[in-house]
């Protein structure tokens, strides 16, 4: 007989009802205390108990945020600085001893957006597959990432900037002390993540007091390393950040920040501003360090980008400055060596280069920083994706720009890892379909064993094998060995020339 409720270690759950497939999604658990008040700004508290049992029907409030992404709908069920709380689809019999793999996925946004409720991060195609599926919310932008020497005062680790990231550490043990309640084995923790989501993953990688909190990453799109176009922060360039910040505020000290209405914070800074930073603590070095003296967590990496990031995520600066002149600014003496890569021409040549440039420096040199990283200093091992399918998305979808050049654009490949196309009002076909039905199973095989191999799939060589392979996900997915020519030049300019923008 299916019991009514679940135990976990703050008190009673509800079981919710099934779907026709035999998953649950358990909503709105809180898996910390609200960091409100006194505990805004400070590193995750516990989550206090309750008494009865506790109704899991609804989402949690979302984190704090201003409308900032248009593919982000913020009004179910609303934002709060009350917002850390977490979501569970299990296909296990609750109370049946069943002990199945976790994949624990952490959203995108620019670490200013996004939550867990999100229609494309429905987790109940993956778990008819035999997972369990964690998303949730965490403290963003401001709220999560502001570093100050009035907070970092109040630490026993002498450390502040990186709440966000202490809430994500703080879910991921609450996973290992109750996920075995819902039929999860806590020994087979995936944390996996898009954009913001996978450069949270790549710094929990990094971080060494995250360490046998998960046993597989997954990296889609986003890292924390440094680019071309920036370059990550320590404690004393974000602190100087946020001194400003909240002086413009009117806020000198601790209790005065903690004073100022939540509303006047999102205010200030309603878009990407504060993102985690190398703080002493939670990233006590550059991750590029931590992986070289194999300070990291060394577990198996799916991980890659898509073909046309540099749709969504250009250029900056561009059309507005001259092309070759933004160029020149971020690469100094060796901008002649990039414009023969990314050459300049007519109108649409230019706007070619533009975005295919922004797509390589922005998000896939990190990507493969990270990649090398855990090729070079790790021992488990890596598969690498290159997502090249091309959604058709509605006029409009992008604003002024046209649905028809945004290509494989950033955060496309989302709904077919999922397999939650039809959560999303594109014009998707047969194809499309295919596509989600090889992308999700490859995804839940490797969220099972560390390796997405299986029957009725394509073929994915390690990235550890001849010719370092990479699975180009196209009509027909084929692997086909990486050329990575690019991003050893932006390396060795990198290293080379201190006049990049920084």
């Amino acid at each position: 007989m299916m019991r009514s409720s679940v135990e976990i270690d703050t008190g009673k759950l509800a079981v919710p009802v099934a779907d026709a497939h035999s998953v649950r999604c358990f909503r709105g658990i809180p898996y910390a205390a609200p960091p409100v008040g006194a505990l805004r700004w400070r590193a995750t508290a516990a989550c206090p108990g309750w008494t009865g049992t506790r109704s899991t029907d609804a989402f949690g409030m979302n984190a704090m945020q201003a409308p900032v992404f248009s593919d982000i709908d913020l009004s179910t069920p609303g934002v709060s600085e009350d917002c850390l709380y977490l979501n569970v689809w299990t296909p296990a019999q609750i109370g049946s001893g069943e002990r199945l793999p976790v994949m624990f996925w952490i959203h995108g946004g620019g670490f200013a957006a996004g939550h867990g409720a999100e229609p494309r991060y429905d987790g109940a195609r993956l778990a008819a597959r035999g997972i369990l599926v964690v998303t949730m919310n965490y403290r963003l932008n401001t709220l999560g990432f502001l570093a100050h020497p009035a907070l970092a005062a109040e630490s026993q680790h002498d450390a502040s900037g990186n709440w966000g990231l202490l809430d994500l550490i703080e879910a991921l043990a609450w996973t290992q002390r109750n996920i075995a309640a819902f039929g999860g084995d806590p020994a087979a923790v995936t944390i996996a993540g898009e954009s913001a989501g996978a450069a949270a993953v790549s710094a929990l990688m990094a971080s060494p007091i995250a360490k046998g909190l998960f046993a597989r990453a997954i990296g889609q799109s986003g890292a924390f390393f440094d680019a071309p176009v920036r370059k990550l922060e320590n404690r004393t360039q974000a602190e100087r950040a946020g001194v400003v910040f909240a002086r413009r505020l009117g806020a000198e000290t601790a209790v005065a920040l903690r004073a100022l209405p939540v509303t006047s914070i999102i205010d200030a800074a309603p878009g990407p501003m504060f993102r985690p930073i190398i703080d002493g603590h939670v990233i006590p070095a550059p991750p590029v360090e931590l992986f070289a003296e194999r300070r990291h967590s060394d577990v198996p990496l799916l991980a890659g980008w898509n073909k046309d990031e540099g749709f969504n995520l250009g250029l900056v600066g561009w059309p507005e400055r001259p092309y070759e002149a933004i160029v020149r600014d971020l690469f100094g003496a060796g901008a002649a060596d990039v414009l023969k890569r990314y050459p300049a021409g007519d109108a649409a040549t230019t706007a070619a280069a533009a975005r295919a440039l922004g797509g390589d420096a922005r998000v896939g040199h990190a990507m493969w920083s990270w990649i090398e990283a855990q090729k070079a200093h790790g021992t488990a091992d890596i598969f690498r994706f290159r997502f090249e399918r091309a959604p058709l998305t509605p006029d409009g979808w992008f604003g002024n720009n046209s649905s028809k050049e945004a290509g494989a654009f950033h955060s496309g490949e989302i709904p077919y890892v999922f397999d939650t196309l039809d959560a999303m009002p594109w014009l998707t076909d047969d194809a499309d379909r295919e596509v989600a039905r090889i992308a999700s199973g490859l995804w839940v095989n490797f969220v099972k064993r560390g390796n997405p191999n299986g029957p009725g799939l394509p073929v994915w060589p390690s990235h550890r094998s001849a010719g370092a392979a990479v699975l180009h996900f196209k009509e027909t997915p084929t692997a086909q060995p990486a050329r990575d020519g690019v991003y050893e030049l932006f390396s060795e300019l990198m290293t080379n020339d201190s006049s990049r923008v920084e």
